[in-house]
Formats: C-alpha cells, structure tokens, sequence
C-alpha cells in the first residue's frame, strides 16, 4: 500500500534516503523491509528554535513494489499548417507559456522577441558588467526568458488561485529542471541552468511549427474597425494573425508609450522602490540558524522582512542567498539594480532588495518639487498621466546614474552609515562588477523612500538581530519590482476593453509578479483565445 506521512527530521537525517526509511518504518511500524520507497510531496526548513528541523510530507511505498515518479504528460501538436495563428510580443514566462498552451491547443504561436536568444544575450551581459556599455535590446530586462532568465530563476508564488502551480513546475522539469522543485517550500532553478531550460523550449515550440523570431522589436500596432489586424517590428516587417498577446514585460516603457500615444487605455499602477541590500552570507546564516558555521545539509539561510513605516508598507523583495548583485538597466544614463543566485547558491554574499510602496499621489508631489521629469516638463496635466510613475521611477534611476558617476557603477552607503546620514568612508567588498560609489544616498533617492528605509533598517534590526550591521551594503536602486503601468483587460475575456483581438499579459500588463504568476497567467490568456477562436 501506499500511505502518506509527516517526517520531522534533522537536516543530516533528512538528507540520508536510509534514515528517512527508518523513520517510516519506525512511524508506521512495519519492518525497514517493507518499506520499500518513497516519494517527497513537500520539503520545508523549520528553523524558529536552536534545534533545526526538516519538514517532510511523505508517500511511502510499504508492502508493494516502489516506482519512480510519474511524469506529468503534455499534449503538443503539429501547429506547422494549424489555421488560427496567434502573435505574442514578448518571450518572458508569461509568452513562453502562452505559446505552449496555444501549441497543446492546436493554434500556430508567432513569438516576437525584440532581443537574443539567451546564448547571445549573455555576450551582451558580461559587456555590462565589465566595460559599461549596455544593448537596449539585449540585457538583464530584455531578451529570451525575459527578466527571470538571468535573474534567479525564483519559482515561489503566492498566486495560487490564478492557476494552476503544479502544472507549471511540471513544465519546468519536462524540459529539464530537478525534480526538486515540485516539492521544496521555495523552489528555485538558478541563473546557471534556466537558460538551458529556455532553449528546450523554444526549441519545442520551432519544432512543433511555431515561430519564433529574434530582433523583432515591436514598433506598432496596426488597428481597423477598433480591432488589431497585425503588427509592425522596427525591422519593417509586418505580422499578421487571428490575436495578440502583449507579453512585454515590466520594462518595455516604449510599449507603455506607443500605447499611450494611440490614445489606447493604460493606467498608472503603484508599485515598489528602494534599495537592495547585501550582507555575507555567513552573517545571515548565523542569525538564521543561530549557530557560528552553517552545517553541510543547511541551504545558504534567506529571509523575509516586512514593517509599517510612515503609513506604508517597507519590505523585503526578491532575496537572494549565496548571489549576487547585478545591472539590470534598459538604457544608458539610468542605474538600476537587481539579484540572482546560482543553483548551488554558493557566492559568499546574500543580497535582497528592500522597498517602499509608491503611488501616484508620491510621483506628483515629487513632480512639483522638480518642477518636472525629464521628457515631461510640458505634458501638461501631468497629475493625471497614466505615465506618471513611471516618469518617476525613470527620474530616480537617471539620479542615481549621475550619483555613481557613470559606467553604471551604483550610489552606494554602509547600512547603519545610511540610516544615521552618515559618510561611509569605505565601502565593505560587494558583488556589484560595474564598482560602487560611497554616497550619501539621502541626497539621491526621494525623501519618503529614504526615511522608510532608515527606519525600516533599524526595526528589522530588532526583528533580526545582526542585521542592522555596517557590514552590510545599501545600494541604489531597486526599481523594477513590478510595472509602473497596467494595461487594462476585461475580467471575463481578457481582452483589452477599447481593442479587440488585443491580450494584455504578465508582468508588464500588470497582472503578474514573477516567473510562474506570469506563465499562469501567460495560459490563462491562450486558454480564452483557443475558446474565442473555437479551439479550446
């Protein structure tokens, strides 16, 4: 038979296939003979006391043969000659997956892609990181995967009733992820293995018959009788097909703004901007697991840190143990920073961003006091823009640009130094290649953002002690937490509500936070369009 079970372990026992048979054995109380295996259904770190444990749900094989897990199957098609085609701009999750569906739906995905596949765009990374010179088209934002790509590879997501999780991590290991994933409490891929992970699914996607094309930067979208009919790339080529999928990520400002121009429904969103924050890993570790030298069976320690400060909301975003700090800018003049880990989560530092929540009311007060934005001096009723925050979040990267004086290299400040508003004559080592600049950042980012934080820093602090340390970094800033705009869609059939046959999706359209509520939400998409379009 097959029975279910709860383990309570400790991490040299729960990392030994052996000692988790004999403590099924012992739980169930048959003989170690009977059990004959067993399957991982979740795996969790408990570590609120001195004694640390591992969490784990069990399907014990006892009394029958063991066999291995089963692989979930997917269904794709021959697409090659299908006669419903459907565009989708933009390769992040929330596009990769939307293709997927439409190809196990029987429709044609014509994938535009404004950057690389991720082979060449990792040229186009290291060219940023060691000379300071960035592709607009080809960057940490930009190009095949889309922003998770080279940036971690998180797959943990609260979003549970925007589909279905378990398929998508599925999907992740169909194409090559660990199995491990489908059970960790937080599972995470890694910015070493998810590029391979991509490639097979592109691959899949060509060879199923869909069409995947490089370089294909959206420049326009040609609408008649209130409905798109194709659309334009800067290339001069023309696309056209039955839907579109905008899939543009949280960065495609010129997206945002060649909406805008066409007098095409956008609105301004709140969204979240700060700092990110490095400590050593090992400090992490000792406060997290309250021990001087993390053991061998412990994963690098994370965290999550949340505190009311001034009225909002000061959190901790994105945190990456054993990464490092990385350029994540879309064009010259703007300094913007973000984190990934390796698998292994091995580098000798853990970074997180920590960030404020800004809403429009911020961005206009911040207007008047410059008295405008760059690019926006003469908008005139700007209060109302739906390109407000995003104007704002451009303004606060260019100052920090300005403030590192230039090659990318970022503000940057000790922590208790930042809190105090003091100068930090040195700066401790970091993993930012492009170099750092010590800065007063109080002077550089918007007074609200930097009272939250200073306050902020020091209450978690008290929640985590060891954490209020000049050992550890501020760097400025984190900027892209999510879109500063989103793309209004109906709620019933996803559509835009002035233009038909228009999908909004993910990220940049405002419905998703990361890598798998953006390919939920990516399927969620294809899904309406294969019933609209009598596949589904």
């Amino acid at each position: 038979m097959q029975q279910k079970i709860t383990l309570k372990m400790l991490p040299q026992e729960a990392a030994d296939d052996a000692a988790i048979k004999n403590l099924i054995a012992k739980t169930t109380g048959k003989n170690l003979a009977a059990v004959t295996g067993f399957h991982i259904h979740k795996k969790s770190i408990d570590a609120r006391s001195r004694t640390i444990w591992v969490n784990l749900t069990l399907n014990a094989f006892i009394d029958e043969p063991f066999h291995e897990r089963s692989k979930q199957h997917f269904n794709f098609n021959d697409v090659s000659k299908a006669d419903k085609k459907v565009i989708i701009v933009g390769a992040g999750p929330a596009g990769l997956f939307a293709a997927l569906q439409l190809i196990e739906d029987g429709i044609q995905p014509i994938l535009l892609e404004r950057g690389k596949d991720v082979r060449a765009r990792r040229r186009d990374l290291a060219t940023l990181n060691k000379d300071g010179i960035i592709n607009p088209e080809s960057n940490y934002c930009f190009g095949e995967g889309g922003a998770g790509t080279y940036s971690d590879g998180k797959l943990y997501t609260r979003s549970n009733k925007r589909g279905n999780i378990d398929r998508i991590l599925n999907l992740f290991v169909h194409f090559g992820a660990e199995e491990k994933i489908l059970y960790e409490a937080h599972p995470h891929i890694g910015t070493n293995k998810l590029p391979h992970i991509i490639t097979a699914m592109r691959e899949l996607i060509t060879n199923c018959g869909g069409q995947f094309l490089f370089n294909q930067k959206l420049t326009d979208l040609i609408i008649e009788n209130d409905a798109v009919k194709s659309v334009r790339t800067f290339s001069g080529d023309i696309f056209t097909a039955d839907a579109v999928i905008l899939a543009t990520g949280h960065s495609a400002r010129d997206i945002f703004e060649l909406l805008h121009h066409k007098n095409i429904l956008i609105e301004a969103k709140p969204f979240a901007l700060g700092v990110r924050v490095e400590h050593p890993q090992n400090l992490i570790d000792n406060v997290q697991y309250h021990c001087d030298t993390r053991g061998e069976y412990l994963p690098p320690a994370s965290y999550s840190l949340v505190e009311q400060v001034n009225g909002r909301g000061v959190f901790s975003f994105c945190m990456c143990p054993g990464g490092i700090i990385a350029p994540a800018a879309t064009a010259p003049g703007e300094v913007v920073v973000n984190g990934w880990s390796p698998s292994k989560r091995n580098n000798p530092y853990a970074n997180s961003g920590m960030v404020v929540s800004v809403d429009e009311k911020d961005a206009w007060r911040e207007f008047k006091k410059l008295k405008g934005f760059k690019g926006f001096e003469n908008a005139g009723d700007f209060e109302h823009s739906p390109l407000l925050l995003m104007a704002f979040q451009r303004m606060v990267e260019q100052e920090c640009y300005k403030a590192g004086g230039g090659n990318f290299a970022a503000p940057a400040q000790r922590m208790v130094d930042f809190s105090l508003r003091n100068h930090s004559s040195s700066l401790p080592a970091c993993s930012y290649q492009p170099g750092l600049q010590s800065t007063q950042l109080n002077e550089v980012l918007p007074s609200f953002i930097y009272d939250c934080l200073a306050k902020g820093f020091q209450a978690f602090g008290k929640k985590m002690r060891g954490y209020f340390t000049n050992d550890a970094i501020v760097v400025a800033t984190e900027s892209r937490t999510s879109s500063p705009v989103r793309i209004p869609r109906d709620a019933e059939t996803l559509t835009h509500p002035q233009i038909k046959n228009l999908y909004p999706c993910g990220e940049g359209a405002g419905y998703a936070g990361g890598i798998v509520s953006a390919a939920m939400d990516g399927e969620r998409v294809a899904n309406q369009i294969a019933i609209i379009l009598g596949k589904g």
